[in-house]
């Protein structure tokens, strides 16, 4: 069922396509330099037009650090981005566009400069000692560095001296000391945690949260309480905001994320993200999971079997299941890094992320092809506008490494080439959004016998939408000769699809 009407370019969020921004780095409204509201608000009708649905925005709370994951004041704009005020307008003028804002909820940890830690460390009779975890040196003197490198976090020292003093007790901090875990055995600070998200949600007025570092809010041997932690999380939270959004960062495979899936009905799919850009480097149909700090290879599987059976643990743990899938985050060295910068790559990447089942989230950037390798600042580089002498909204809070002038073209420039990388993703996300198969249906697997060709299935009620994608550098024949291409006509030649190219038909 395609949508009649061609000036809705935007489907309603959960089934549309959500866009990830960092502040800092997106667009400069006041001239210092810095990512501000005043200066995103003026970027909406971009966001509009590109077609997405909603917008992520990386921690915008007041913290000592750049990329503001350690929070000093959970009711709070960071000075930098702004006031409240401006926010709020933010929110108004997104919403008025069709676009739901979700905010990124950091609550494993605070900062060490918040004022509850502050108050902890003066004193184990403290009335804040106990919102932190704390042991006695003896104790944990044999975990002080056992924590294994994993995806999400380098650190391997879990406990941490106060001021240097090793024989005084040690605090949990699972990403580095400068992040002291929350302790969420005290009612206290449970209470605490839900009256911040109802805030948010109530008196702001925001869409929902996306919640950071969900997969540590107990140690790791105890994932049974964190699992159940979320499920009061949810209800809490809907208790003012029924239809809220929540979307959680596990970086787990699904045989683990599937019971974090009945209190966050969306996860972030991090294997089909490994499994995507495997998939397209290898230039064959393979699977990838997590293992440790990389991605290991599945035998006897593929991305669409892999997903499907994904999907099927998620739905049975929970019926309001959304999948959020992606190809890179904040955290992740940049999609067209991976691909070595290889135009034709990022944009079958783009291909397969906007034709799979569940809810697209693309980095800022990656619709302009923008570059990045860790460290994580050079990761999260301001977005080119226009060419540097004309870009206003540029921001400089950091010199470019990877995305700068003549290595990556601005958005402005983009505009200007129809066969660009940003026309590429907003022609998809618009075809996206006309086909509610796509856009709402259900994925199913096709035979196929070709190992480098992805090919599936979407379906709706009445509607089907048939997708195949070449993941190889050669031409490929179809097994089948494809009745009303709807979608990639110029692709394909006497029944052959062309190299890392897509089609899509009736």
């Amino acid at each position: 069922m395609k949508n009649n009407d061609e000036s809705i370019i935007n489907s309603e969020f959960p089934e549309g396509v959500a866009y990830e921004i960092f502040i800092q780095s997106w667009a400069d409204g006041n001239g210092d330099g810095i990512g501000d509201f005043r200066g995103a608000i003026q970027k909406l009708d971009y966001l509009q037009d590109l077609g997405v649905s909603a917008v992520w925005l990386m921690p915008i709370m007041p913290s000592p650090s750049y990329h503001k994951y350690d929070v000093t004041d959970y009711k709070a704009i960071h000075p930098d981005y702004g006031t409240m005020d401006d926010f709020k307008t933010f929110l108004k003028e997104a919403h008025n566009r069709n676009i739901k804002v979700i905010i990124d909820m950091i609550i494993n940890h605070t900062s060490s400069e918040h004022p509850w830690f502050k108050e902890a460390v003066k004193g184990r009779n403290n009335p804040y000692r106990d919102y932190y975890i704390w042991a006695d040196i003896d104790s944990v003197a044999d975990k002080i560095s056992k924590k294994e490198v994993t995806q999400d976090s380098d650190n391997i020292t879990q406990w941490h001296a106060v001021n240097n003093d090793r024989n005084e007790q040690h605090y949990y901090g699972f990403f580095w000391g400068g992040m002291p875990d929350l302790n969420f055995d005290n009612p206290k600070v449970r209470k605490e945690i839900y009256d911040i998200g109802k805030y948010w949600l109530n008196e702001i007025g925001v869409d929902g949260f996306r919640l950071d570092a969900a997969k540590h809010i107990f140690p790791d041997e105890r994932i049974k309480d964190s699992y159940l932690f979320w499920q009061e999380y949810k209800r809490e939270m809907q208790k003012v905001k029924d239809d809220v959004y929540l979307v959680g960062e596990v970086w787990a495979p699904a045989s683990v994320g599937k019971e974090f899936a009945k209190g966050l009905p969306a996860l972030f799919n991090f294997d089909l993200a490994g499994s995507i850009q495997q998939s397209i480097l290898q230039e064959r149909n393979i699977a990838s999971t997590i293992s440790g700090p990389s991605w290991e290879n599945l035998d006897k599987e593929d991305i669409i079997s892999r997903l499907i059976k994904q999907r099927k643990l998620y739905k049975d743990a929970s019926n309001d299941y959304k999948d959020a899938i992606f190809l890179t985050n904040h955290d992740q060295n940049r999609i067209m890094s991976n691909l070595n910068g290889d135009l034709k790559k990022a944009k079958l990447a783009a291909s397969i992320l906007l034709t799979l089942a569940g809810t697209p989230y693309i980095y800022y950037g990656e619709e302009i092809g923008m570059l990045g390798k860790k460290p994580d600042p050079n990761i999260r580089e301001p977005f080119l506008w226009d060419t540097k002498e004309l870009d206003t909204f540029r921001t400089n809070w950091i010199e470019a490494v990877f995305t700068k002038d003549g290595k990556v073209q601005s958005l402005r420039e983009q505009k200007d080439n129809p066969l660009s990388l940003y026309h590429h993703y907003r022609n998809l996300i618009h075809f996206r959004n006309q086909y509610i198969a796509l856009s709402k249906g259900n994925i199913e697997s096709i035979k196929n016998s070709n190992p480098y060709l992805v090919v599936y299935r979407r379906v709706y009620q009445n509607e089907l939408l048939n997708v195949v994608h070449n993941l190889s550098s050669q031409s490929q024949l179809l097994d089948t000769i494809p009745k009303e291409i709807i979608y990639g006509g110029n692709s394909i030649i006497n029944n052959t699809i062309n190299p890392f190219s897509t089609i899509i038909y009736k």
